[in-house]
């Protein structure tokens, strides 16, 4: 009799969590391992408990089937250090093939993701998202991003991160943090702080901090190989996955920063319009997968979903700027994303939202709420842009000599007209005594100005 794909699970203790995929469950005694596994890429992983734990897992690839020849993987829980690893003795291998029969009925749970009808008859059959949500994930970015040489598994933990994010991983100590140092998780090198060529100027410097499309197109191009914007996508299913299974602290923080990258984009749309399509259809499958994470990594919440409802509002606004027919596919895909925020989650975008009013508290007392969660839309509050006056320690670094050397150098870039309020900077006296004629006067009559203003 022909065997269908197996995964062996072996020593776990009474009541480990154990998972495959969307699916977790705590495990009996009797519990070896899950058979009829679909072809393709599955995630198995374990915790010593269900509470929050260091957990371990293992991303598999089972392959087409062959005649006579069942795919077997052995992998064994280790008490000692409680950590999950394939069993590397070929002795060990044969015998439990050997053996399968005996439990293969009792010991080993049908493949399925979801906790109802543990009967079906063919549970490999049963509609899943793993797929979906897996779809641009390869054995080649698996390898990369876990440096593990490339072969059917790969493995990471809890405590897995890339070197960036180590020092702020809630909950873990130091020494927890490095529990295998050598799993240093390899990400695309995403730097939303410097989003600019090397050399570029103030303005430019300015243009790409609001339109990241030039760091998009150098990650693309630099770092993504033949498959191009497909990695990123690839990389931003990835980390979800990781953030559901095993609530890694890195991974939420690559997927925060791969978003932010994308909505913060405008030129990039027209560039690689198939990039933002692929990555907004991820995003809303993945969305509907938010409740899953444990300890609220991932909320929804009007507070907690403020980032990602932020970064849409400034996506669509500069999606209003391009050309229709260029972005019509990603303008479509982003009107279901915000079709299901607004059903599922009652999210609202565009218009005005009510900033304050009355809420009726449980024992029927009214009080009057002011709320700013959509201060940074509307920059207002915290957000609202200020004027402030430069030190002469500011105005040497910015390469500003005098007020005179300010007003020419925005009179050059064309960065006001008569009508905008000319910005006062005050200088120090030994500041004052230097320069001379109608630019010292320009200078008595600015500070008289300020004089009489403060």
């Amino acid at each position: 009799m022909a065997l269908s794909p197996a995964i062996l699970v072996l020593d776990l203790p009474p009541s480990a969590l154990a998972g495959i995929d969307l699916l977790s469950f705590t495990v009996t005694p009797r519990f070896r391992g899950v058979k009829d596994l679909p072809r393709g890429l599955h995630f198995i992983f374990t915790g010593s408990s269900t509470a929050f734990s260091i957990r371990h897992g293992l991303w598999i690839r089972i392959a087409r089937p062959t005649s006579g020849t069942q795919q077997l993987i052995v992998t064994r829980w280790d008490p000692s250090t409680e950590t999950l690893a394939l069993e590397q003795d070929p002795a060990e291998n044969l015998r439990w093939r050997a053996n399968i029969g005996e439990f293969w009925r009792e010991g080993l749970t049908p493949y399925r993701q979801s906790s109802s009808s543990p009967d079906a008859t063919s549970p490999q059959q049963e509609p899943s998202d793993w797929p979906t949500l897996t779809s641009q994930v390869t054995p080649a970015l698996l390898s990369r991003i876990t440096q593990d040489t490339p072969r059917t598994f790969w493995s990471l933990t809890s405590a897995s991160s890339a070197a960036r994010d180590l020092d702020h991983i809630p909950g873990l100590s130091a020494a927890e943090a490095v529990l295998h140092p050598e799993k240093d998780l390899r990400f695309l090198p995403i730097d939303l702080k410097q989003t600019w060529p090397a050399g570029a100027t103030g303005r430019e410097r300015t243009e790409a901090a609001q339109d990241r499309s030039w760091a998009l197109g150098e990650l693309v191009t630099k770092h993504c190989g033949e498959v191009g914007g497909d990695e990123v996508v690839g990389e931003m299913q990835f980390c979800f996955l990781m953030v559901l299974a095993l609530n890694n602290w890195s991974c939420l923080e690559q997927w925060k920063r791969i978003l932010t990258l994308l909505f913060t984009c405008r030129k990039a749309v027209v560039t690689f319009p198939d990039l933002f399509v692929r990555a907004i259809a991820a995003l809303r499958l993945q969305l509907s997968h938010c409740k899953d994470a444990e300890g609220g990594l991932i909320d929804l919440a009007d507070e907690g979903g403020s980032l990602l409802k932020s970064l849409l509002v400034r996506f669509r606004q500069g999606l209003d700027t391009l050309p229709t027919l260029e972005v019509q596919d990603v303008v479509d895909e982003l009107d279901d994303l915000e079709a299901y925020l607004k059903d599922e989650h009652s999210w609202q975008f565009g218009g005005t939202f009510a900033k304050s009013g009355v809420l009726e508290l449980e024992d029927g007392e009214q009080v009057r709420m002011d709320t700013t969660v959509y201060d940074e839309e509307d920059e207002s509050g915290e957000y609202a842009p200020q004027m402030v006056d430069l030190t002469p320690e500011q105005m040497k670094e910015l390469g500003i000599e005098s007020v005179g050397d300010l007003r020419a150098k925005l009179n050059g870039t064309k960065l006001h007209d008569e009508d905008v309020a000319e910005e006062v900077v005050e200088e120090s006296d030994g500041q004052e005594s230097e320069g001379s004629g109608s630019d010292d006067d320009e200078e008595d009559q600015d500070l008289e100005d300020m004089d009489a203003r403060y």
